[in-house]
């Protein structure tokens, strides 16, 4: 067997498994959407699709329109996750999310490296505001971080 055929197969054989896990009531993953300067939503779900059909109607009923209710980010599975404030210093401002870590230490670990500003130093304003758990219950961070 080639390599390259059997790097396919176990590819699919994982592939697989993970749609498995997931159809099976295992894990869920979260997806985030969010409407510039109008509305946001966040949800959990056993697919992505689900997730983000939730999370668009959360955006919708919050102020924003279809249109303007992007899909952001989906991870699987969800564990700790965190929303990012960030705002550059030409004025825009924008969410970023990071998930799938295991911990919430982890997850605020990786909002302080994406708010490095020796990396970003167009960013006047970077904080994570809000860290989800793997259910999708939210909590505020505490200003200190």
């Amino acid at each position: 067997m080639t390599t390259r055929r059997f790097c396919t197969t176990i590819f699919a054989i994982a592939f697989s498994a993970t749609g498995a896990f997931a159809r099976e009531g295992g894990r869920l993953g979260i997806a985030f959407v969010q409407a510039p300067e109008m509305s946001s939503g966040v949800c959990t779900g056993k697919d992505a699709a689900s997730a983000f059909d939730c999370a668009k109607k959360q955006c919708i009923d919050g102020g924003g329109t279809a249109e303007d209710c992007l899909e952001a980010t989906y991870c699987f599975p969800a564990r700790f996750s965190v929303d990012v404030f960030m705002q550059s210093s030409e004025g825009p401002h924008w969410h970023e999310y990071y998930c799938g870590w295991d911990t919430k230490e982890l997850a605020l670990a990786a909002a302080k490296v994406a708010c490095d500003n020796i990396k970003r130093p167009y960013l006047i304003e970077c904080t994570p505001v809000l860290i989800y758990d793997e259910d999708g219950n939210s909590e505020e961070v505490p200003m200190d971080n």
